[in-house]
């Protein structure tokens, strides 16, 4: 999917301006600008930055230290796999590879159908049960190749 999505810049002031005066007001202002739009445009960089009366380096900083602020849109639903030790040890490297060439993208990327953006995330807390996968904040446990292939499908039919 391209970054030059469509998103509402006055949304993204208005965010600054109701939580500029908090104390340590950068992340809330991340999380729902996210929360909000879906993403964090690199043209919300600057009104943060200018808002908070920080760097725009100070803003991007925080922005790609913490993995879940999204810098480009993502599609309709967000697939994270899990990479930890315990679901490795069960099958998660397979799964991954499986996951990658099903749907056409690695990590960090969207299908071609803006359906699925594919994510690694390092434990879902299902390490006895794993591999594991969240959809759009759901956890998936033992997760095997058929039971994929069912969730990409509802996910695929899902708005």
């Amino acid at each position: 999917m391209s970054t030059q999505a469509y998103f509402d810049i006055e949304v993204v002031k208005a965010i600054i301006t109701e939580h500029q005066a908090m104390p340590g007001a950068m992340l809330p202002i991340l999380h729902a600008i996210q929360q909000a739009i879906g993403w964090i445009p690199s043209e919300a960089v600057p009104l943060i930055a200018n808002g908070l009366n920080l760097s725009r380096a100070e803003v991007h900083g925080v922005m790609t230290y913490y993995p879940d602020f999204r810098r480009q849109p993502v599609g309709r639903h967000v697939m994270r796999l899990c990479r930890a030790e315990a679901c490795q040890s069960v099958g998660a490297d397979a799964l991954a590879a499986y996951a990658k060439t099903t749907l056409d993208c690695d990590f960090h990327q969207t299908t071609s159908d803006g359906a699925i953006t594919l994510e690694p995330v390092y434990c879902l807390g299902q390490c006895a049960c794993g591999p594991a996968v969240m959809v759009d904040g759901e956890v998936h446990a033992r997760m095997t190749p058929d039971k994929l292939d069912a969730l990409l499908q509802a996910q695929r039919g899902a708005p």
